[in-house]
């Protein structure tokens, strides 16, 4: 190599991150925890094997970091659900239940599921998943597989892909062969 081709190559590296910022689970969670929340409108259907077309749903959603997350249900009938801190709270039509988190495991490793990715909580995911990431910062897709035995008889895998600290998708695939998959769009300036 002559000193041109090495004064390019120095240059070259000075001017550009390492390898692009090695993208993997710690950047993604680094940049999830930087997120301090929002509000976003959502699409969701289910598959249902009884059904023969999906159960779709729309509304919006708040999110509060770290562990404040509210998802109204518009259409096609109102349903209002609300993880705060060590509290779940469901409103469907006249009912509604409130349960506290530590008492109920699956729903306490569901929620995780969910406000630590939001969080960008590793550990909170780790406890019960294990995680695969691929894509870039642009393009994410984080795969959990339960790690739990009792939360692997209920969900098979949990998929969320995103653009860089945001969520704009999620996918439960239930160990009984049904499926929901939300969309997410965040309303800017939120």
């Amino acid at each position: 190599m002559n000193l041109r081709q090495l004064l390019a190559a120095l240059a070259l590296a000075l001017c550009c991150p390492p390898a692009l910022a090695a993208w993997n689970i710690a950047s993604l969670m680094g940049e999830l925890a930087r997120n301090p929340g929002g509000r976003a409108v959502f699409t969701e259907k289910k598959y249902i094997a009884l059904l023969d077309r999906p159960v779709v749903s729309s509304g919006e959603m708040r999110y509060v970091a770290p562990d404040y997350l509210e998802k109204r249900t518009l259409a096609p009938k109102p349903d209002y659900l609300l993880l705060d801190k060590d509290q779940i709270t469901v409103e469907r039509g006249k009912h509604k239940f409130t349960l506290r988190l530590a008492e109920q495991p699956e729903i306490l490793a569901f929620a995780a599921s969910i406000r630590g990715t939001l969080s960008g909580d590793r550990a909170a995911l780790e406890r019960n998943y294990a995680l695969h990431l691929s894509g870039t910062r642009d393009s994410w897709t984080l795969n959990l597989s339960p790690s739990n035995p009792r939360i692997a008889e209920l969900v098979t895998r949990i998929t969320i892909g995103g653009k860089r600290d945001q969520v704009l998708s999620v996918e439960y695939l239930q160990a009984d062969g049904d499926r929901a998959v939300m969309t997410i769009a965040p309303i800017p300036g939120q």
